[in-house]
């Protein structure tokens, strides 16, 4: 027995195979390739403090440079001046115009692009404001071109632009199928075609699609909006398996019912009267709306403002979603608890 319990008895080693020598030749060979795998080093926390196993946990954006589109008004308008309080310079872009003669709804003017200029530039940050259609994939190359030549990269592509059209299958037009589905999923396309050879040779982007809760469920009088949403969806998850070997990650915020114009017309407040089985009005009222919703809504609040979704977006384009890719983030109030895909 040894005179300290914490000496080692060497006969009882060597009746078991092994030597002090052997042992600590076999410690120190072990220590050595833990220190090897993780980069080198002294003790057992110097090697967990070292920088390549830090969590990067910040959510600050300073010194990045964004794109975000869609970002007239609404919560294209809100996502790019959440981006700017966290330190990103703003690229805007919004067509600022009619998109479609069937959108019921107000379209989003140069006036409206200014103003979101303006509460970026309150934040101290650079903004640049670009007139485009992101169905023009040549507009697209173009922006992220300029964009890398004023701002130095493009670090962040947050995807917005995008219209609701009410129609039935059966009543539908080709022109309202194609506007949505051209302005909703293949714009949504190009501005992610656009940026991904800029981004590539750096090794380096956060790209996040506007996607919607719509595109996790049917709707009435919505299949072309519903459909271009799944399509958003099932494109970011392609996106993310290919750009990830490139540290791009890749993914979508689905919101739900939120208070913009696409949400404040009579189109869009008849099919929230009707999902609560009442009868659609010529000119529904806010008041009945309210009603109608409030029993279902699981927050207890009829719809979101823009502001409610801004911040996961900002965690997406952030050091702390570093490993955060081919993901969808619902943010519904609530609603998403009732979704089955």
């Amino acid at each position: 027995m040894p005179e300290n319990k914490n000496e080692i008895d060497e006969n009882d080693l060597q009746k078991n195979g092994f030597s002090r020598r052997k042992m600590i030749a076999t410690t120190m060979t072990g220590l050595a390739g833990a220190l090897f795998l993780n980069g080198g080093g002294g003790a057992f926390a110097a090697v967990h403090s070292s920088p390549k196993n830090e969590a990067h946990n910040s959510f600050s954006l300073k010194g990045k440079a964004a794109m975000v589109t869609g970002a007239a008004r609404g919560i294209g308008r809100a996502i790019a001046v959440a981006l700017a309080e966290a330190g990103a310079d703003i690229v805007a872009i919004d067509i600022a115009g009619v998109v479609s003669p069937d959108v019921i709804y107000p379209a989003a003017t140069k006036e409206d692009l200014d103003e979101t200029g303006r509460l970026v530039k309150a934040h101290q940050r650079r903004f640049i404001p670009i007139q485009a259609d992101t169905r023009d994939i040549e507009a697209m190359r173009a922006a992220a071109e300029r964009t890398e030549r004023e701002f130095g990269k493009i670090d962040i592509v947050v995807a917005d632009a995008g219209i609701q059209v009410y129609a039935s299958v059966a009543e539908m037009t080709d022109r309202q199928w194609k506007d949505v589905i051209d302005t909703n999923l293949t714009g949504t396309a190009n501005v992610v075609r656009a940026v991904v050879p800029h981004m590539i040779p750096r090794k380096y982007g956060r790209i996040i699609l506007i996607a919607s809760g719509q595109g996790r469920h049917g709707m009435s009088d919505g299949s072309a909006y519903s459909a271009s949403k799944w399509g958003v969806i099932g494109f970011m998850k392609s996106a993310a398996l290919e750009l990830g070997k490139y540290d791009i990650t890749v993914n979508t915020v689905e919101p739900g019912l939120v208070d913009t114009n696409m949400t404040r017309n009579p189109g869009r407040w008849n099919e929230a009267l009707k999902e609560a089985g009442k009868q659609p009005e010529s000119n529904p009222k806010e008041e009945d709306v309210i009603a109608a919703r409030m029993p279902t809504a699981v927050m207890k609040i009829p719809w979101m403002q823009p502001e409610d979704i801004a911040p996961a977006v900002v965690f997406l384009a952030s050091d702390a979603a570093k490993r955060v890719t081919g993901a969808t983030y619902d943010v519904t109030a609530g609603d998403s608890a009732k979704y089955t895909a």
